[in-house]
């Protein structure tokens, strides 16, 4: 009885002093929970964030071949990848010291991109570095998703059922006289944040991130989503599309892929990829604080855009013109300010490191819209939006039935509203527009100008101008982008103003007649693929 009683004490003493010291006591499991997980198997590199999200990428060529988030596969027919993949590429990866950070090195002569996770977090970080314009006119990454998981897509850019419409594989026509295209229903530059596509339970979202290194500025559109067989998720950093610009060459990013339950994520922090040493990174950087804006419509929103060889970057100004852009790379920088998505106003700022530079109260000198004219269509906002199936261009091809006819239209001068005057011309769809407005004797004896402002042309499109029977002089092309614009989403170009002096011989006293149509020595495709242009602004002025 006494030593099992002494037995009994031992033991309970152990159990005390085992459950006073476990906090204390850290088991290899629990050293290393803290530890993202890498499997590099020689073909293929694996990682596991330890929060749900695996992720898997081959070592010949950087391409994503399985991601799954709970066990879910995202990925769908097609790997994911800069791109159109690399073909081949150098591959490598390393953890950081305390093992809770990955970063996967994709290598080629011209372009390194990058994937880093963080342990306990589900997502995947990017940047792409390049020295060189792909070849295939483009820099995007494409998350091809699972098409049977992912099925919460945009309509507009939702292609399933459709046929190739202009003859090209990228804007699809359905039976119903509607369209869909990767090119519809996109945003703008200024407002890409996060966003993306769900399933039940599922969601994967792109983090834009930094737009610096793009092109085309804060107005610019480009491709976001496309639902075919797969579900795809784009984050396209330059492209030939719509380009007003030449590439530029640097770093991209950083930007991320965001895996939730379906719910939308915040944006992520990327202020930890600082430490990576990525290439073309740059931390030192400065601001540019503007006091006020002189000059400025309180109907419009105006835009401090900022941009140089290496980058860009923009700020919204406030109701007095205030605004501060930070986070810029030092450098010499061409700032023009944007009423609505007109340039009315230019200068140069330098940028310095660490430092902010202020500028003192800036007054427009540029604005068309101060002119007094005898009659005006339209705003001079840089937009075709006010005008007939304006708002539909980023929506849907120009032949989709749910735009109104686009002509030809006779607008009357004083009686129509813009909303009835056409965003655009087709020289083989709807011309010619024809303006008829009424003049005074007094008006009708004296000379004066006729300005038309266009915000994009395609296939050298430019207005020819007859007044009451007479050709006016015919003008040369605007230098725009090479590629189609209208067709595929974006009216976006570069903003020009064709004006011609009329002489007092061309008017008479009551009803005169003009008639606008577009002109080009270039042939036309099609009828929607013909000569063309946006408007922006029609007006005589007195």
């Amino acid at each position: 009885m006494r030593k099992c009683s002494v037995w009994k004490w031992m033991l309970c003493m152990v159990l005390i002093l085992s459950l006073m010291i476990s906090p204390w006591i850290v088991t290899p499991s629990t050293a290393l929970a803290a530890a993202i997980g890498v499997n590099d198997n020689g073909s293929t590199v694996v990682v596991n964030t330890g929060a749900g999200l695996v992720y898997t990428i081959n070592k010949s060529n950087g391409d994503m071949t399985s991601c799954k988030l709970n066990g879910t596969e995202l990925i769908g027919t097609k790997a994911s990848h800069i791109n159109s993949g690399l073909g081949s590429a150098d591959v490598t990866w390393n953890q950081s010291p305390s093992g809770a950070t990955v970063l996967i090195t994709v290598s080629t002569d011209t372009l390194i991109h990058y994937y880093a996770s963080r342990y306990g977090e589900n997502i995947i970080y990017m940047a792409t570095y390049i020295s060189e314009e792909p070849e295939i006119g483009c820099l995007r990454y494409i998350f091809r998703g699972n098409g049977n998981v992912l099925t919460n897509v945009p309509t507009e850019s939702n292609i399933v059922g459709g046929t190739g419409l202009e003859g090209g594989p990228d804007v699809f026509y359905f039976s119903n006289g509607e369209t869909a295209s990767k090119y519809y229903g996109n945003e703008q530059a200024k407002d890409l944040t996060i966003k993306g596509c769900t399933g039940d339970g599922v969601g994967v979202f792109m983090a834009y991130g930094n737009r610096e290194t793009g092109i085309g500025g804060p107005f610019y559109r480009d491709i976001q989503f496309q639902s075919g067989t797969d579900t795809e998720i784009y984050n396209v950093m330059n492209h030939a599309i719509g380009a007003t610009e030449d590439f530029r060459m640097g770093l991209y990013g950083p930007y991320a892929y965001v895996f939730t339950d379906g719910s939308t994520p915040g944006i992520p922090d990327f202020s930890w990829m600082s430490a990576l040493n990525l290439e073309g990174y740059v931390s030192s950087r400065g601001a540019v604080a503007i006091v006020g804006l002189s000059g400025m419509d309180p109907n419009f929103e105006y835009t401090y855009v900022f941009s140089n060889s290496t980058a860009q970057y923009w700020a919204t100004a406030s109701s007095t013109g205030y605004a501060k852009c930070t986070d810029m790379k030092p450098g010499t920088y061409t700032m023009t300010v944007y009423k609505g998505e007109l340039s009315v106003y230019t200068t140069s700022v330098d940028v310095t490191a660490n430092k902010t530079t202020i500028l003192n109260t800036q007054t427009i000198d540029g604005d068309p819209s101060t002119t007094s004219t005898i009659w005006r269509i339209g705003e001079w906002d840089g937009t075709p939006l006010e005008f007939l199936n304006g708002s539909n261009i980023a929506l849907m091809h120009p032949s989709d039935v749910r735009n109104s006819s686009w002509g030809p239209v006779t607008y009357a001068v004083g009686s129509d509203s813009a909303s009835s005057f056409p965003a655009a011309q087709f020289r083989a769809a709807n011309s010619p527009t024809t303006i008829t407005f009424e003049m005074t004797a007094t008006q009708a004896a004296s000379a004066h100008t006729i300005n038309i402002g266009i915000t994009t042309a395609y296939n050298n499109g430019r207005p020819s101008v007859t007044i009451n029977g007479t050709t006016l002089t015919l003008k040369s092309a605007s230098a725009q982008p090479s590629s189609r614009t209208l067709t595929v989403g974006t009216y976006r170009g570069n903003n020009t103003t064709f004006s011609w002096s009329i002489p007092a011989s061309y008017f008479v006293t009551g009803t005169n007649t003009i008639t606008i149509t577009p002109i080009s020595g270039n042939s036309d495709l099609s009828t929607y693929l013909s000569a063309a242009f946006a408007y922006d602004c029609v007006e005589l002025v007195e």
